[in-house]
């Protein structure tokens, strides 16, 4: 199938918003919505370009450059007409902690058969979770490798079986065992990764085990990102939850390694890195101890308490106002980071995720145009997503609107801006019911949902859509395809190759005025369909039948 850029931009000037006719949703009763209602590129572009901006510095969480993108978007759904949605509030707080890192040691090991140090930041980054320690020292800690660092027994797995590693420092591989395999089938789903593939996942199991330091190896493939993405997104100031026993029960250190040190590490202690990682591919390994090799490093933290906030944004219903659909994104990016060779140390965020961000305010700009649904529609802009989802996490945990009254909705991050594609990548395919209601506006555009065509980089677990579906919540998230009408899946691969290379995380991602916005605005326009076709249904859509979310939701939906 080809299809033109004019063709789609007919469709968009002249296609209706309607509900897919799927099974189980059966039960439309969607309103059509005027052509004039489509989200506007405009806006867009001018929100975009200003969220961007150097005068906001990144949008770091607990900055001023927050302060200015709250101001921005409260003033936005304002002006529109919204209303603000936590309790006559446009601000959600989430309580965090900023652990900016100083005076950090090398990463040291000793004992082998030659020392190896790795310097902070080229070679290493190093961290804590730990919000009252101003002052961290892992000291002549036992090294062990733990392969990929998982414990699933549903799966028959256990990579710390017969382990003690209190105290110890494990090293650990990124991804999952068989994320190399051919297809989506095998003991952690082939090529797909899961969620045991995650760093956040390595850390969280290493802490249950009682690790005093936890070190995954930087690999580029398996990881899906650079060492520069590491370098920029784990120095400077970093955020974590605020908890009441601050986070005690934490590795004391977190961070990454370098490959080609972690070889020279494995070697000092008469072992080969490879020959290692493959036997952790296997069924059964055990945990490998680098015989006499002791782990040394040590840093200074400068905390600091603050809240960041939420932006809760509110459409009311006109039938059924306590009925809702979410449409979220995240404001958040790095704000100052490590220098581009041009000395550039601003981390713009212009397409992660200015774009998603903007895209929110143009949809409620669009339903307010065409008029309210039967459902109230929420617009949740949340925080501090680059620092692990936090934002969407807490509102997960402490929902401003019921998630058992919440329909389901769509998560933006990261809108592309290679030009128009055939398709979209739906992220987490074939999991909900809401894939349905995709398909019918794709159809409308001559366009079709595919399969991600990198399942090992684990999107699913890396936009804020994961945190609403650990409570149950189905939350579609997808993004513009590779297929590009102007130059086919050649040009679109290379479009995204170049993003993650030269701008993802770093200095670069900045707004051009070059852009092509057609695709996005082909995008927003299916975000807009979904989103308000579910808002003007009767149907509460599901997660397929055995879909690991499903049973949060049945639970949820039969107490009301």
């Amino acid at each position: 199938m080809r299809t033109s850029i004019a063709a789609i931009a007919a469709v968009l000037a002249l296609s209706a918003c309607t509900t897919p006719s799927d099974t189980p949703p059966a039960s439309a009763s969607a309103t059509p919505a005027p052509a004039e209602a489509a989200p506007s590129i405009d806006t867009m572009q001018r929100l975009v370009r200003e969220l961007s901006s150097d005068a906001y510095e990144g949008r770091a969480p607990g900055t001023p450059g927050e302060e200015k993108t709250l101001a921005l978007l409260a003033s936005e759904f304002g002006k529109l007409g919204l209303k603000p949605g936590n309790k006559g509030s446009w601000f959600q707080d989430v309580p965090l902690v900023e652990i900016t890192a100083k005076n950090v040691s090398p990463l040291t090991f000793t004992g082998g058969k030659a020392s190896v140090s790795a310097a902070y930041g080229p070679e290493m980054v190093v961290g804590t979770y730990r919000t009252t320690q101003p002052h961290i020292a892992v000291k002549d800690s036992p090294v062990v490798f733990v392969g990929y660092g998982i414990n699933a027994p549903e799966k028959g797995w256990n990579d710390y079986a017969g382990l003690d590693v209190k105290g110890k420092t494990v090293i650990i591989l990124v991804n999952d065992p068989d994320y190399e395999t051919e297809g989506l089938t095998g003991t952690f789903n082939g090529r797909a990764m899961t969620y045991y593939g995650r760093w956040t996942y390595k850390y969280e199991e290493a802490a249950r085990q009682g690790a005093a330091a936890a070190i995954i190896v930087h690999d580029t493939v398996p990881a899906a990102y650079g060492w520069n993405v590491v370098q920029s997104s784990w120095t400077g100031a970093q955020h974590v939850a605020d908890s009441a026993n601050g986070n005690a029960d934490q590795s004391a250190a977190i961070g990454w390694i370098q490959k080609d040190k972690a070889q020279a590490l494995f070697a000092s202690a008469g072992l080969d890195l490879a020959a290692q990682m493959a036997a952790a591919k296997k069924p059964g390994f055990k945990a490998v101890p680098l015989t006499g090799v002791k782990a040394n490093v040590s840093f200074d933290n400068e905390l600091r308490k603050h809240s960041s906030k939420n932006v809760v944004a509110l459409l009311p219903g006109k039938t059924r106002p306590d009925e809702y659909v979410l449409y979220s994104a995240h404001w958040d990016h790095l704000g100052h980071c490590e220098a581009a060779p041009d000395g550039d140390d601003i981390c713009n965020g212009a397409v992660d995720n200015a774009t998603g961000t903007a895209a929110l305010v143009a949809l409620a700009q669009a339903n307010v145009a065409a008029g309210p649904t039967d459902r109230s529609q929420v617009f949740l802009a949340v925080t501090a997503e680059e620092s692990g989802l936090l934002g969407s996490a807490y509102y997960g945990d402490h929902p401003v609107f019921p998630l058992a009254k919440t329909v389901g909705g769509v998560n933006m991050d990261a809108l592309s801006v290679a030009g128009l594609a055939r398709n979209v990548v739906v992220i987490g395919k074939g999991k909900s019911q809401l894939d349905a209601y995709l398909d019918r506006a794709l159809a409308a555009q001559g366009r079709v949902a595919t399969l991600e065509p990198t399942p090992e980089k684990g999107f699913y677990y890396r936009s804020d859509h994961f945190s609403f579906a650990k409570h149950g919540l189905p939350m579609l998230y997808f993004e513009g395809g590779e297929d590009l009408v102007n130059g086919g899946t050649a040009a679109g691969r290379a479009a995204s190759e170049d993003y993650t290379r030269n701008r993802y995380h770093g200095p670069k991602d900045e707004y051009d005025p070059n852009w092509d916005w057609s695709g996005v605005a082909a995008d927003l326009k299916l975000y807009y369909d979904v989103g308000r076709a579910l808002a003007d249904t009767t149907d509460w859509p599901n997660w397929v039948d055995g879909d690991e979310f499903r049973a949060i939701r049945d639970k949820d939906r039969a107490g009301q």
